[in-house]
């Protein structure tokens, strides 16, 4: 516990920093995990940076980064980050390859944004494993480490102690899934919204839309998709979400395979389990309330979906995440 509070030490991550690395997932990870929250009452992480060098030239010279740790701060991170670089062909130092190998050996997690799926594979840590890239280095990653359960098409892959994301704006939904794991959908939430960013987007979802900006804007999804969070614990329906964006059914998949990479009962599904989540961490401990106020029906189905999308039972998200400090002991 930190002295003088009732929260305990935050969770120390670190970003390693190389040569020709992006600007963007770095200013993403500082983001989401380095900067303070004072509208929360206390701090989420102990975030810093290293390197291997004392001076590290980014991505086509944009700037060089100074003032950094060296690899040591590492040593004592809960989550490393290992470095992305567009010249993926280029080894890494082996002190860095090292210092991920040390990492992963002594239980820390392990996060690759982008090309840092390089990183990880070439420290030998992703054999075996599934990890996620940018669709365009897809070919060039299945060809130089075969052994790795590449895939190629999805935002981000959530391997447990090793995670990695496609590229870009992918660094972002991992980020707030890491957030949404370690702190509850409700932090989360709050988080993605400081950010001005989609609070949940599923790992799942494919990478490369075909119509990122919709055009024409009266195709948007945004209105419909605003008026069914705001009635997610009635009985809608596929149907109903078309009839509201007045097209067809055919129509308003298509819309959503466009425009999100998903189909509008996964969306709806997500949204509803996100909203049973928050209700639970908010100290609603009735699962047939929370899953009828969600949406999701009945109980058993809360917690069939639960597990199967999170990875645990209701009770055991109470117990990480209520809001009653009894729930959290041990």
């Amino acid at each position: 516990m930190t002295q003088g509070s009732s929260h305990p030490v935050p969770h120390r991550i670190v970003a390693i920093v190389d040569e020709s690395s992006n600007p963007f997932e770095l200013g993403c990870a500082t983001e989401i995990f380095g900067l303070r929250r004072p509208e929360l009452g206390r701090d989420l992480y102990d975030f810093g940076l290293c390197s291997p060098q004392p001076h590290t030239v980014m991505r086509q010279g944009f700037f060089t980064l100074t003032g950094v740790a060296g690899l040591e701060a590492a040593e004592t991170a809960d989550t490393v980050i290992v470095p992305n670089r567009r010249d993926v062909h280029v080894p890494r130092p082996p002190a860095l390859l090292d210092a991920v190998r040390r990492a992963h050996a002594r239980g820390a997690r392990l996060i690759g944004f982008c090309s840092g799926a390089f990183t990880l594979a070439e420290a030998g840590v992703l054999d075996g494993r599934r990890a996620a890239t940018h669709w365009q280095l897809a070919a060039s990653f299945l060809a130089r480490f075969p052994s790795v359960r590449l895939e190629s098409d999805v935002l981000f892959v959530d391997d447990g102690d090793i995670l990695t994301s496609a590229g870009s704006a992918a660094a972002l939904d991992l980020g707030l899934h890491v957030v949404r794991r370690d702190h509850g959908a409700e932090i989360a939430n709050l988080v993605s919204r400081r950010l001005v960013f989609a609070g949940h987007r599923d790992g799942g979802q494919r990478q490369f839309v075909e119509r990122p900006v919709p055009d024409p804007p009266d195709e948007s999804l945004a209105p419909v998709l605003a008026w069914a969070q705001e009635q997610l614990d009635a009985p809608l329906t596929v149907s109903d979400l078309a009839a509201r964006a007045a097209v067809s059914p055919a129509t308003l998949h298509r819309r959503f395979r466009t425009q999100l990479g998903t189909t509008p009962l996964t969306w709806l599904t997500g949204e509803r389990l996100a909203l049973a989540c928050r209700l639970i961490e908010r100290g609603e401990s009735r699962l047939d309330v929370v899953a009828r106020r969600s949406g999701l029906g009945t109980a058993a189905n809360l917690r069939a979906l639960m597990r199967r999308e999170i990875g645990i039972t209701p009770s055991a998200y109470r117990h990480r995440f209520g809001s009653d400090p009894r729930d959290r002991r041990g």
